[in-house]
């Protein structure tokens, strides 16, 4: 500003009640005032702090007449949004909710970043040790969203637009504590794997929370699980116990060596239609499957060609 260099075009997003919110430029903005409000000092050519008041009169007035150029945004909810989406390429790049923030602007918004937007704040101290994100980039807030807008039959476009103009943002606060509590009530034995589980506990919780479970089981289930070599994904395990799905749990395969060795003690034939395939026309199976006591060992490997493996399943 001293030299009279351009500074890059910054761009706000138009509130429509005399208010803006701002896009890109914040940095810059903020520099600038606290410049001015004397919180900072600049070295002058010769090494010299140089802070506002300090400065000639000259230097002064060239400070606050330097011109910036901003652009104003303006237009529907949804028009702002894809506009801010095209235009986010450059520095550090705005996450989605930022950019919702942006467009979804009012006393809702400001109530729900009491609760979610700030280090240390109320979400931050329930959740911590379930979700992952930064409150700061507003990845707990878009976590919350998530969840409701899920036990809502929307998304959170829809869901932020429709209270956008609300007091407060109670509801949000509450649907997320719910979720947490739950989890806490539902699995009494916490494990840092259970961090990992992230975002898809508002999918459980909106799925299986009016069902009833001996805790006490559910946690031996789940200690089982943590020791069964088989299971490499600790995370799926908590998805597993409620869904039954086993592909949660990313169980581990027969390796090349197994399948192969097992492919030629057969000598090719599927052991179940009695026919002779190629080798890369056969697949690995569990003789004995994993969900009634059978592990991926050499012993419990056979070859079964596509259609018969495919028949099979898990019987």
């Amino acid at each position: 500003m001293l030299k009279d260099y351009p500074l890059n075009v910054m761009y706000w997003a138009v509130n429509g009640n005399g208010t803006y919110e701002v896009i890109d430029g914040q940095q810059r903005t903020l520099s600038i005032c606290q410049y001015v409000n004397g919180d900072f000092s600049i070295k002058d050519k010769d090494g010299n702090p140089q802070y506002f008041h300090t400065q000639k009169p000259d230097k002064q007035e060239q400070i606050l007449n330097y011109k910036l150029m901003v652009y104003f945004c303006e237009g529907t909810e949804t028009e702002k949004l894809a506009w801010f989406k095209t235009v986010n390429i450059a520095g550090e790049r705005l996450t989605d909710q930022e950019l919702r923030n942006a467009v979804y602007c009012g006393d809702w918004l400001t109530h729900a970043k009491r609760y979610f937007s700030k280090p240390g704040s109320a979400a931050v101290k329930v959740g911590e040790k379930y979700v992952k994100g930064q409150a700061i980039r507003q990845e707990l807030l878009e976590t919350a969203l998530e969840w409701i807008s899920i036990d809502q039959g929307c998304c959170i476009e829809d869901y932020m637009s429709k209270h956008a103009r609300d007091a407060e943002a109670t509801e949000l606060w509450e649907y997320y504590r719910d979720v947490i509590d739950w989890v806490m009530m539902t699995f009494t034995k916490y494990r840092k794997e259970m961090k990992e589980v992230n975002r898809d506990w508002g999918k459980l919780y909106h799925e299986f929370r009016d069902n009833h479970y001996d805790t006490t089981l559910l946690e031996q289930e789940i200690e089982h699980l943590m020791q069964d070599d088989d299971v490499t994904s600790s995370k799926g395990i908590y998805l597993y116990v409620l869904t039954r799905q086993e592909r949660f749990l990313n169980l581990r395969t027969f390796d090349q060596r197994t399948r192969r060795a097992s492919y030629e003690s057969q000598q090719g034939r599927c052991p179940l239609c009695g026919m002779t395939y190629k080798y890369e026309e056969m697949e690995a199976d569990h003789i004995i499957p994993w969900s009634k006591g059978g592990h991926t060992t050499a012993d419990n490997c056979q070859m079964l060609c596509r259609e018969c493996n495919r028949a099979k399943g898990n019987k």
